[in-house]
């Protein structure tokens, strides 16, 4: 655990070589081994050391490391005499798809086959040897950036065999960051496209392959089985919820504390356990992410290390195109509250713009959420009932991360959203109701999936728009939406944390045209509805007197936007 504090590092050789800091995880080594499955699937959110773990594979079984002992000697590891006598001792291939991050089909595609090729580049000597024919070297040859689909499909599949042909002995393929093409081609809308030349790639490679051994996959998600995975039933799959491995990936409590009582840090020890403490692997929890424990213990500062490494692109527009529901209970999980879902721990991309649960079966894979509760189902009447997890936002840096990431959804007309709070605040009618109405001209098709462009488009803007008031006003205010007070629930109140500020209870209505001729009168029932209903009910119960709460009716017809105050 001692060694110099450096960012970035995931050659496992080069860790070792220049004293680099390292938490040993070599017993990943002997438990994978003495497993014995043939195809290995293991999911980890991003920076938890996958790609480190499957270098350390690389370097502890590849023949072209036979004899370096030095790298593992002292490591535990190399405590069992079975393992000792691995090292070194089989072909190993070794790719990542991790920088396939590609716009269109093609270009994807191409990019895989620039990768293939460079793992064929690093056997060139089979083109000198006597085990391999003419007609091998031949399509040896033929691998290139511009090759056919269907050369590049069983690409990964020949190689394992000149290996063998070559060695005498099957091959270990490691194939880090398998998903990230996946996630792209959701993203970019060409999903169907590549999962039919992924999934011949696969089969040919993990399934119909009688020069393989064993292999890893690692990614950020479990790809549906019905998808890319259809043919492999030889596949062992290892998530974020499986008791194997749950200690390989991540720091736990113990390695953290003491890196921190070896730097001098131990003061800070409950700062660190609130900021990147939460992660649960299996039945281990307090699990931390390493690239935020590296960047912390390089600095010393608290910041949002992991949470700022990636664009969070996927989460961001499935939250932001959401439905009404998905956006409210994103509200409970950014209000620190938890919430209940069922998980289905395979992805299938093309329910997440459908499925809420596939969201938030998504975000706890990636991280972003963590279970705080299982929900088991005893035998019998309930067999078919999903799961229940009880989930909550992973941590205080995963809460700043999204903070940001909607802060990034008005930042396009950041002054006219900030001038509107200021309003707001101010209660300036005249210039709530005129920077409203720039917001929502700017912002409604932002908020809106295109599926479904009219119907719930509102809704879609203003609980979009409430969780940016959670994040500009949340030092000054309680902010809750749907909530029940009096005879119904409110759609916004914003209860104020120091008594010198008003309360706001704001409503939301869009015009109906055949009881409402013109838009105050919409705004006017929204008002009306906030009185009926004893809104201030939770308000006043708490000491606020009625001169101190103000109320909204926000009216809406199309992008056009109302504002009256009730009285």
């Amino acid at each position: 655990m001692t060694g110099t504090i450096a960012i970035g590092h995931q050659d496992f050789e080069r860790i070792r070589e220049d004293n680099i800091f390292y938490i040993d995880k070599t017993r990943f080594i002997r438990e994978w081994w003495e497993r014995g499955d043939s195809v290995t699937l293991i999911t980890r959110p991003r920076r938890f050391g996958k790609t480190l773990n499957m270098s350390m594979l690389e370097k502890f079984f590849s023949v072209d490391y036979r004899g370096r002992s030095d790298l593992f000697e002292g490591l535990a590891v190399w405590e069992d005499d079975v393992c000792r006598q691995l090292q070194g001792t089989y072909p190993v291939i070794s790719l990542s798809f991790a920088n396939v991050k590609e716009k269109n089909y093609e270009n994807t595609v191409c990019r895989i086959c620039q990768i293939l090729t460079e793992a064929y580049s690093n056997y060139r000597f089979l083109l000198e040897s006597d085990k391999l024919s003419p007609e091998d070297k031949a399509y040896f040859r033929s691998i290139s950036p511009d090759m056919p689909e269907v050369t590049a499909s069983m690409a990964l599949h020949m190689l394992s065999k000149y290996l063998y042909q070559h060695y005498g002995k099957r091959v270990i393929i490691l194939l880090d960051e398998y998903d990230t093409p996946m996630q792209e081609a959701y993203v970019d809308g060409f999903w169907n496209e590549l999962v039919s030349f992924t999934r011949s790639m696969f089969n040919a490679a993990f399934k119909t392959n009688p020069y393989l051994d064993r292999a890893v996959m690692t990614g950020i998600t479990r790809v549906s089985r019905e998808s890319i995975f259809s043919d492999l039933n030889n596949l062992k799959v290892v998530t974020t919820t499986s008791k194997e491995y749950a200690e390989s990936f991540g720091f736990t409590e113990e390695e953290v504390f003491a890196a921190m009582d070896n730097r001098g840090l131990s003061a800070k020890k409950s700062l660190v356990k609130k900021w990147y403490d939460g992660f649960t692997f299996g039945n281990h929890s307090d699990i931390y992410n390493p690239w935020s424990i590296i960047n912390f213990l390089d600095t010393g500062e608290f910041r949002p290390y992991w949470a700022n490494s990636s664009s969070n692109s996927l989460i961001g527009k499935l939250i932001r195109e959401g439905s009404r529901n998905v956006k409210l209970t994103f509200e409970k999980l950014l209000a620190g509250e938890s919430i209940t879902a069922p998980i289905d721990e395979q992805i299938v991309y093309s329910q997440l713009d459908d499925n809420e649960g596939a969201l938030w079966s998504l975000m706890l894979s990636a991280g972003y959420l963590k279970v705080v509760r299982y929900e088991k189902f005893e035998p019998g009447i309930y067999d078919l009932i999903d799961p229940k997890y009880e989930l909550a936002l992973t941590n205080f840096e995963v809460r700043l991360m999204f903070g940001s990431l909607i802060r990034g959804w008005f930042q396009r007309n950041a002054s006219t959203y900030n001038t509107f709070l200021q309003a707001l605040l101010l209660d300036d009618l005249k210039t709530m109701n005129v920077y409203m109405n720039d917001i929502t001209t700017e912002m409604f098709s932002y908020f809106d999936t295109g599926k479904r462009p009219s119907r719930d488009q509102p809704e879609r803007f203003y609980h979009g728009f409430v969780l940016g008031l959670m994040v500009e006003l949340a030092d000054r205010y309680v902010i809750t939406s749907n909530r029940e007070s009096g005879f119904g629930r409110y759609d916004v109140m914003l209860e104020p944390k120091n008594q010198e500020n008003d309360a706001i209870i704001i409503e939301f209505k869009v015009q109906d045209s055949e009881d409402e001729k013109e838009l105050s009168d919409t705004a006017a029932a929204a008002l009306q509805q906030i009185r009926e209903k004893r809104y201030d009910t939770l308000l006043t119960a708490k000491g606020l007197p009625q001169n101190r709460i103000r109320s909204y009716g926000f009216a809406f017809c199309g992008k056009e936007v109302l504002i009256r105050k009730g009285t």
